[in-house]
Formats: structure tokens, C-alpha cells, sequence
């Protein structure tokens, strides 16, 4: 590669000695290669002259007369030069072109012998010089961490298939939006730097700003602010955005991760499940065309309704431990370790449930890769949300399943200051006693919830992990244009 850069530099030099300018400020386009494609059978005719720009994929000469092939960010199309067209000095410029450059055509439209539409060129010029090969030329980029590393390489050397995956995560943005803004939701910004991190059960990124100086944390949720504005009278308010949480990192974490987070005032979460079917169900027909959609080879109807399963019930279902039958900590992890799973020490009975429900997925069962709720969570590892009203040992909350994958956290949302504060204190003496992702005691929302919060439900649903369901991708890194990953040896 080294050896490669060298003469690509020779060739800008060559440029620049006979007064092209490589990179000029502007670029004349009068159509896109999509558009010229389209309107061929318009535009053919000598009389006709377009402008087209884009990359040079491909580059063969031959004597008087040369073929390329340039792409746009729409499609591609064939360009031929011929010297007496072009002429002399603009002919031997080609010389100087390498797969990658981007290039200015003019031209018209034809059909060449052998049928392809090609455009036939008058002028061209370089409007951007490369100066590293494309990675076709190394026999394309095959290797994962590389594509992930280096997006911008990936896309170029396996276009298609990757642009339709981030496409397909736009789209699913998208429709989000619209589902939502059709149901009378607001989108607000929330703070990402913010003195106190709350609102999830995670560890947090630390930093520090200068002028105030004061320590302040990225933000592992958007919960807190949202419900403030809850309290302040916006009775159904919305968020897209980043969060970010130093945690592991697996086919479905990655540190920074994007998130729905929506609330609606006078609702619970039985009204906040029927949402999220129907939004998920709108996202499906907007982006696939179908509700019924095909993810890592499992056909999976995203129509609503979704089965509702008690999570209990579930784990004792697909572990085959009563959950109920083990009413302290210690009784439950001797359980669990009898049936030949790990209990950390560092966990609650709560902690311990979640994990069996982790482990009840890791099984990879038919039936729990279809869209699902697990409802009705241990109310200590729920310190946000309302005693459920049958049942005070739980509390409101669901999870969505799709695929397989926990897809998002709902609740009905506790609005009692005094329950959230005892809360609060509980998730503290977790944190004595060594759990460091429970959550922190928020003396401010908590004086919001004092001035009072109507009874609301909220949502948040992983945006990458539906995006991963909607364009069928095994790893989250591959819905995410750059990802979070290790150091190389270079950075070493």
C-alpha cells in the first residue's frame, strides 16, 4: 500500500504541474446516474447534454478510446472517452486517474453494441483525487472487525448489502417518529452530560468540566428528565437519542447505544403495551412491507397482540426453577446453582431473577424468538415503577421480546414521592453492599415527584436491537455505523 500511495501521489503532482486542480471548490451535476437511467429513453440524443459525477470503479483503455465505470450514491453507469472527442490533452489525463478518483462527466446518452447504456463523453474532469487503493483491490474486505472498524471502507467495497442495513435503520427511525407524532407525542432533547445519572440499572461514564469544575456523567437513560416534564404539563413527550453505559460488550451491547424513550400521562402499562405492538406492527409494514418478518431464520408475526406471560411464570416454564418457592436470596441461589447456574454473590434475589430470565433466553427456544411480553418484574429490581395492584411482592413492568432479543423496559411509572425516596434508599444499600450498577438517590426528581406527577406510563424501546430485527443482523455492531470496539496494535 505504501509502494500504491507513492504513485498516486506522483499522479496529483502531474496534476497539479499541468494546472488541474485535483480537489476544486465546486462540481457541476445536472442529473444523478439514478435519474439519467430512469429517463433514458428521453435523454438519448446527441443533442441532449448531462453532467454526471461520481467514483471510478472501474477503468479500461483501449489505444484512442477508454471505459470507465462511475458511481454515485444512487446507482452506477458506464462512461466512454474517445480522443477525438475529448481531445489530446484531456485523453492523456486519463493516465493520471486511479480507481477511486471522483470524476465530472459531460456528455450524452447511448446504446453501446453490446446493449449497455453508456454515456458518451465530450469533457470530464477530475474533482477529487485518492490517494489509497479501494479495497477491491486487496481482494475486497472481508473481515468483520475491519468492516466495522473502518465503515467508510466497508460501504465502498460491499455497498449494497451494507447501505441497505443502514438504510433500513433510517427507515426504522423513521416510521418510529411518524407512529409517534401521529399519536400526539412531542420530541424533546434531554441533557447527555448531567450532574446526577439515574433512570436505569448501570454503570455510568465519568467526566469532568473544566469551568465548572465539577464532575458530570454521560447519560445511561433519558427517564428522569422526561418524566420532569411530565411533571410540568406536557402530557405525552418522546426522545431518539444516544446513551451510553460502561458495560460489556456483546452481539447486543454496545456502550453507546440509542434509545426510545417515550411517557404519556393518565396511562399505565397495560396502555403503554398496546403501544408498543402497535408502533413495532407500523414500523414492520412501513419498512418490510409485512408484519411478518424473517429474523436469523426465524419467522416471526410482529401483529398485534403480542402473548403476555407473567415473567415468573415464565422462568419456572424454561428454567425449571419456582421462582416462588425460594423466598430469600440464599434459598433461591442454592436453587439455581442445583440446576446448574451461576449466582453471584454480589446479587440480590432480584439481580438472580433477571438473571435466570437472561439464561431462559440463552436457550434459543422456537417460541421465544416470537414478539412477547414478560410482565410483572420483583419490585426490588424495579425501583421506578408502581407496586403491581394484585400483587405487592411485583411491580407494573414489561419487557418486549422479538427475536429473542429484550427489546425494551415499560412501566407504570411510580408517582408517589415517599415509595420512590424509600425506593432510592433500598437501591443505596445495594450499592453498600457491592451492587455498583443500582441506582443513585435523586434529590431533585425527587422534589419534582413532591410537586406531583399524574399517573403515567413510559416506554423504552433499543432502537439498534429493532433496528437488527428489521434488517435481520446477528450483531448490534452491525447496525450501528461505528461502533465501539478494542484498541488495535497501531493504537497500542
Amino acid at each position: 500500500m505504501p509502494e500504491e500511495r507513492e504513485i498516486r501521489l506522483q499522479r496529483l503532482h502531474a496534476l497539479r504541474e499541468q494546472n488541474i486542480n485535483p480537489y476544486p471548490n465546486s462540481v457541476e451535476r445536472t442529473h444523478t446516474i439514478q435519474e439519467a437511467l430512469e429517463h433514458f429513453d428521453e435523454f438519448a440524443s446527441e443533442a441532449k447534454d448531462i453532467t454526471l459525477v461520481g467514483r471510478v470503479r472501474l477503468l479500461r483503455e483501449m489505444g484512442k478510446a477508454a471505459f470507465a465505470k462511475i458511481e454515485d450514491g444512487t446507482t452506477s453507469i458506464q462512461v466512454y472517452f474517445r480522443v477525438n472527442d475529448v481531445g489530446q490533452e484531456s485523453y492523456r489525463a486519463l493516465k493520471l486517474l486511479d480507481l477511486g478518483d471522483f470524476v465530472e462527466a459531460s456528455g450524452f446518452l447511448f446504446v453501446t453494441r453490446t446493449g449497455e447504456r453508456t454515456l458518451h463523453v465530450k469533457r470530464w474532469r477530475m474533482i477529487s483525487k485518492g490517494l489509497l487503493p479501494l479495497p477491491e483491490k486487496y481482494h475486497g474486505l472481508e473481515d468483520k472487525e475491519m468492516r466495522q472498524r473502518k465503515r467508510y471502507l466497508d460501504l465502498i467495497a460491499n455497498g449494497d448489502e451494507v447501505k441497505r442495513v443502514f438504510e433500513t435503520r433510517s427507515r426504522v427511525i423513521s416510521a418510529m417518529r411518524r407512529f409517534l407524532e401521529s399519536q400526539g407525542y412531542l420530541e424533546f432533547e434531554t441533557p447527555m452530560l448531567q450532574p446526577l445519572y439515574g433512570g436505569a440499572t448501570a454503570r455510568p461514564f465519568t467526566t469532568h468540566h473544566n469551568t465548572l469544575d465539577r464532575n458530570l456523567y454521560l447519560r445511561i437513560a433519558t427517564e428522569l428528565y422526561l418524566k420532569r416534564l411530565i411533571v410540568g404539563g406536557f402530557e405525552r413527550v418522546y426522545e431518539i437519542g444516544r446513551n451510553f453505559r460502561n458495560e460489556g460488550i456483546d452481539r447486543s451491547h454496545n456502550p453507546e447505544f440509542t434509545v426510545m424513550e417515550c411517557y404519556q400521562a393518565y396511562a399505565d402499562y397495560e396502555d403503554m403495551m398496546k403501544l408498543v405492538e402497535e408502533m413495532v406492527a407500523f414500523i414492520a409494514r412501513e419498512v418490510k412491507g409485512t408484519t411478518v418478518i424473517t429474523y436469523q431464520g426465524t419467522e416471526i408475526d410482529l401483529a398485534p397482540p403480542w402473548r403476555r406471560i407473567p415473567l415468573l411464570e415464565a422462568i419456572h416454564i424454561y428454567t425449571g426453577i419456582d421462582v416462588n418457592a425460594y423466598p430469600d436470596r440464599d434459598s433461591l441461589a442454592t436453587a439455581m446453582r442445583a440446576q446448574g447456574y451461576e449466582a453471584d454473590p454480589k446479587y440480590g434475589r432480584g439481580r438472580l431473577i433477571d438473571d435466570l430470565k437472561s439464561e431462559m433466553f440463552r436457550k434459543g427456544l422456537p417460541e421465544l424468538k416470537q414478539a412477547i411480553f414478560l410482565i410483572d418484574y420483583p419490585l426490588d429490581i424495579s425501583p421506578l415503577t408502581k407496586q403491581h395492584r394484585e400483587h405487592p411482592e411485583l411491580v407494573e413492568r414489561f419487557q418486549p421480546f422479538l427475536g429473542g432479543l429484550e427489546s425494551g423496559n415499560a412501566f407504570t411509572e411510580l408517582n408517589d414521592p415517599l415509595d420512590q425516596r424509600a425506593r432510592f434508599e433500598d437501591q443505596m444499600r445495594q450499592r453498600a453492599q457491592g451492587d455498583d450498577e443500582a441506582q443513585v438517590l435523586d434529590e431533585d426528581f425527587l422534589e419534582a415527584l413532591e410537586i406531583g406527577m399524574p399517573p403515567t406510563g413510559g416506554v423504552g424501546i433499543g432502537v439498534d436491537r429493532l433496528a437488527m430485527l428489521m434488517a435481520d443482523q446477528e450483531s448490534i455492531r452491525d447496525v450501528i455505523l461505528f461502533p465501539t470496539l478494542r484498541k488495535t496494535a497501531e493504537e497500542e
